[in-house]
């Protein structure tokens, strides 16, 4: 895989040839799929990683992992790459990437939303939310400035400061390229209007409305759970999953039920982030919430991103809450532990600590500002932020075009940081797979009676950490079966007690355990017995099988024989 590189993003052709040569170079732990088609008609590929010759995927507790559903968001797809790189490069030499894949499978969809990365990965790049159908609306707005364009070709979406009196924003005396805020009370100028780059629609010489894009769906709000309408959430689509791109997930996902976790990656900020997004933590089954914390603190220790929750810790605004997300419906409706990565945070990168995570954007110090271009000037040679210069607008004339190259600085780590980015995830999705459910076996016997007549007795355990119901949520939605055991007789044989199969209640993990070990009385809740009576005329064996759906498979021939 010496063709791959981690300092640059990869468009659609590009990141299919990459995925088909994984599976090219590594039949035997890589299988390449499409799950359906994007709204523009391109396949969303999926990978299959697992150790096939140890069982088949559909058989052992699986993780999800995805990214790029938003679309200038490409960091996240380059963070599924280098996890399918890591898992490849690293089994057979790392004990625990070669346990999960021996016994576990891992789904990696690396773009769920290849259309609207294409966007962005433009040589003349368009940046949009997510899904490129237009959305509510067909139409342009008819006058305004419309959306973020690179208006002089330079492959960047900038800002644009316009000389205005009435301007909210002045430059700082001690540095000429920040703009701040005016004083309330100031009037002696001069004073700019700040604007995203791009061209204005029937200008009227005076009035300038700033229009978003057209395309205007938030596909990580299309989601069935608690989904709202355009009128209560912007974006959220005309009814749930809707979209082909929250669809291709939702179908794949409910029709593996093998998949016990959800990992999906998003950019900017630099924190891991957990339901609920729409309610407070008290609305949690306690065991849970418990479970997500230590979740949380492991990832926190392993990628060193603080872990949080959405409702009480990362709202766009204190009076709202979004609904329809990915990571809430794996929990809310599969009951399964999900999680968003959202990746990087330049804050950090400049010495920027303890800042509350959206709030910084709306009130910061100054001296946060300086930090960060002190960082620019430093580690990036300047190319974070670009230095005003003179451009001439078609309508507008004279304008200065600069600031923050936000796809390929904040949106985006830039190149020469990507790669140690990246490098955070991999151990922490690992660890993710292998706490997982796994049935084991633990007895298998078989006892002559009388008369061709034998007790066949079967003993399995659930050997991972989580229960195999992994959540206490999915007991409540009844969306996890328990264990069910089968045995299949020898032509011949009757079956004098027992049932050919069988339900049983799910086994508890070691999740729950409480941290006095001489205060839990350790009942065998994580395993059963299961016994027939078989008469059987002639020898033969049976076969005996334990299933759950989220804890794998256990086969086994016995043979009966006095």
């Amino acid at each position: 895989m010496s063709n791959i590189a981690f300092d640059r993003f990869y468009r659609y052709g590009e990141l299919t040839s990459l995925l088909q040569s994984f599976a090219e170079q590594y039949p035997h732990l890589v299988r390449v799929e499409s799950i359906g088609k994007s709204h523009e008609g391109r396949d969303v590929w999926l990978l299959t990683l697992t150790n096939f010759e140890t069982g088949p995927d559909t058989e052992k507790p699986a993780l999800w992992v995805d990214g790029n559903i938003h679309a200038s968001e490409v960091a996240a797809s380059a963070a599924n790459l280098y996890f399918v790189h890591s898992l490849l490069t690293r089994y057979g030499q790392d004990k625990n990437v070669t346990a999960a894949l021996d016994t576990r499978a891992f789904y990696i969809c690396p773009r769920v939303n290849p259309d609207g990365a294409e966007w962005a990965l433009a040589d003349k790049p368009k940046i949009i939310r997510s899904s490129t159908r237009p959305y509510p609306y067909n139409e342009e707005p008819i006058d305004g400035l419309i959306g973020s364009e690179d208006i002089d070709g330079d492959g960047r979406i900038l800002s644009m400061r316009v000389l205005d009196p009435n301007g909210a924003w002045k430059c700082h005396p001690d540095d000429q390229r920040l703009m701040v805020r005016r004083d309330p009370v100031e009037n002696d100028g001069p004073y700019y209007r700040i604007l995203p780059e791009g061209l204005i629609t029937n200008y009227d010489g005076t009035t300038i409305q700033v229009h978003g894009a057209k395309e205007g769906l938030d596909l990580n709000r299309n989601f069935p759970v608690n989904w709202r309408q355009e009128v209560d959430q912007p974006g959220a689509g005309p009814y749930p999953i809707s979209e082909p791109e929250a669809r291709n997930l939702a179908d794949f996902i409910v029709q593996h039920p093998n998949i016990g976790g959800g990992i999906t990656f998003h950019t900017m900020s630099g924190v891991l982030l957990r339901p609920y997004d729409d309610r407070s933590d008290e609305e949690f089954p306690a065991e849970d919430l418990w479970t997500f914390q230590k979740i949380g603190e492991q990832g926190t220790k392993m990628t060193g991103y603080p872990n949080v929750s959405v409702f009480h810790d990362f709202k766009y605004h204190p009076k709202t809450v979004t609904t329809g997300s990915f990571d809430t419906w794996l929990y809310e409706h599969l009951g399964i532990f999900a999680w968003t990565v959202e990746i990087w945070s330049p804050q950090k990168q400049a010495g920027i600590e303890k800042y509350k995570l959206i709030d910084w954007y709306r009130e910061h110090p100054v001296e946060d500002d300086f930090l960060l271009l002190k960082w620019n000037d430093e580690k990036l040679g300047g190319t974070g932020f670009v230095n005003w210069y003179e451009f001439i607008h078609p309508q507008l004339g004279k304008v200065e075009l600069g600031g923050w190259d936000t796809l390929h600085m904040w949106t985006n780590p830039p190149a020469a940081f990507l790669e140690q980015e990246l490098a955070r995830f991999p151990d922490w999705l690992v660890w993710n797979a292998l706490i997982s459910p796994k049935l084991a076996l633990r007895e298998v016997s078989v006892t002559p009676l009388d008369s061709h007549n034998y007790r066949v007795r079967l003993v399995v355990e659930n050997s991972g950490w989580l229960p195999t119901n992994v959540t206490k949520k999915a007991l409540e939605k009844k969306s996890s079966r328990g264990v069910i055991c089968e045995i299949e007789l020898p032509e011949g044989a009757t079956l004098q007690s027992g049932k050919l199969r069988e339900e049983f209640s799910q086994l508890d993990g070691r999740a729950y355990k409480t941290a006095t070990a001489d205060e839990y009385d350790e009942s065998t809740n994580d395993r059963i017995k299961v016994e027939w009576v078989i008469h059987a005329p002639t020898d033969g064996s049976v076969k005996l099988t334990a299933r759950h759906d989220r804890a794998g498979v256990v086969r086994i021939q016995a043979r009966l024989a006095a």
